[in-house]
Order: C-alpha cells, then structure tokens, then sequence
C-alpha cells in the first residue's frame, strides 16, 4: 500500500501552488466552498461508475484551472479538480453530453466520478490501456489496443485486496524514504479495507518489490507489485490512462 509523504514528485516537477483563475467557464466560483477532489478526500456527493468494464478510447482532459465538478451537466457542484496533483493532472472521461464532460475522480469512495465543463479542460489522447486481471495475477499493457507484454503481477491479500473497477493512472513518484521501488504509480482507487495506510490514505499504487517471490501471489495491502521491466513500461504511460481491474 502506498505511502504519500515526504515524497520527491517524479513527473511534473514539484506541485505549483493552488490556481486561483477566478470564476469557470461557467461562470462558477472556484473557491474554498468546494472541497478538492483528490487522492486524499472522501466525497461522498460524487455519482458513482456505472460502466465499471466499458473502456474510453483512451480520451483523457485536464483542468486548465480550478474547476467544479458537478453531479450532472448543469447539476449541482459538489467539488473541484485542480491542475496539479502528482504534476499535472489528467482524468479519463467516460461520458460526454453537450459541452459537458463526465471523469473519473481520485477521491473516495472508489469508482466516484463528475462532470465538467469542456471549457475548462485541454484534451488529449492516451494510446494505452492498462489491463490487471486479479484471477489469474497478470497484468496487460495494450497500446492501440494491441498487446504490448504481460507480466505475472503480485496483489492484495485476503483481508487486504486490490479493489475492481476501472481507475486511472494517476501520478508517478520517487521516495527516498523506501527501497521497495525506485518509482511508485498511483491510481485513483484506494484499499476497500485500510481507511489509512502508513499516514498516507490507503491507495493502491503499481510498484516492484526486492524479491521476485511475490509475483503469482496474494499478499500485498492492495497495492499491484509488478516486476522491474513491466515498471519501466509503465513509467512511459500518460497520466490518466485507464486501468481496468478485473476480478476474474
């Protein structure tokens, strides 16, 4: 499971401090009213993932500034998402309608997610896919919808697993602080059983592990151990690729 303190940011360069651009293209406050919705907050206003295995054609959008998230296109405003996270943040989208955009949210519980005005995003697309597979204990990395390898994967335990769904890239980090992996690759999921996680707030991450005797096994705290060449494929994936995890 994954720390997040004291960390050395791996992507993006150190966070810039918080945006205040002023209103939204909507004309919206921006401001202290709305909780950010981040790997670190519970929001429970946010609409839940309905489409948990649909994938997105690798659409992916991040704010240009300080942005409500709402319940609905033109609904009610219950967070916002800022430019930065792990460096620059980038959210996939799983629904579009009108000028309005529908993304995955970091924030718990898992599977949250909200729309946002297209006004207030740059767009972009990711060529990559990430496939886990909790059955079998593989992971798939697809560019274009093709295979680029597999790899044999450690995951949760028992009273500690990998949560299902679909979920997103959402940051990579070096952490002076451990020598378990020399990057570590958030998603925007968190443990279904550890509210916290060594002070940090239990979310599952991709990294590798000092002995290869975890791989084929189920006995991480949520987290996805991957094996060293498998990482370095990783490190080179967009932020806000889709992660699709799978229970079979």
């Amino acid at each position: 499971m994954l720390l997040i303190a004291g960390v050395v940011w791996f992507r993006g360069g150190q966070p810039d401090p918080p945006v205040d651009a002023g209103p939204s293209a909507d004309g919206a406050s921006t401001g202290e009213a709305l909780p950010v919705s981040d790997t670190y907050t519970t929001i429970d206003a946010a609409p839940m993932d309905t489409s948990t295995q649909a994938t997105n054609g690798g659409s992916v959008v991040h704010p240009v500034r300080s942005t409500p998230v709402h319940d609905a296109p033109g609904g009610i405003a219950f967070a916002r998402v800022e430019p930065t996270a792990f460096g620059d943040a980038w959210f996939p989208v799983v629904g579009e309608q009108d000028d309005w955009v529908q993304i995955l949210l970091p924030s718990k519980p898992n599977g949250s997610t909200g729309w946002v005005r297209s006004a207030d995003l740059e767009r972009a697309v990711t060529p990559y896919r990430i496939e886990v597979s909790l059955g079998s204990m593989t992971m798939t990395l697809l560019r274009d919808d093709e295979p680029v390898g597999e790899w044999t994967i450690g995951i949760g335990g028992p009273d500690t697993p990998t949560p299902t769904g679909r979920t997103f890239l959402l940051g990579a980090f070096s952490d002076d602080q451990q020598d378990f992996s020399p990057v570590i690759l958030p998603v925007g999921s968190h443990s279904p059983t550890l509210d916290t996680f060594g002070g940090g707030p239990g979310t599952v991450a991709f990294h590798t592990w000092p002995t290869d005797d975890t791989y084929g096994t189920a006995v991480s705290n949520g987290c996805i151990r991957v094996p060293p060449d498998a990482l370095d494929q990783l490190v080179q994936v967009p932020l806000g690729t889709l992660v699709m995890i799978d229970g079979d």
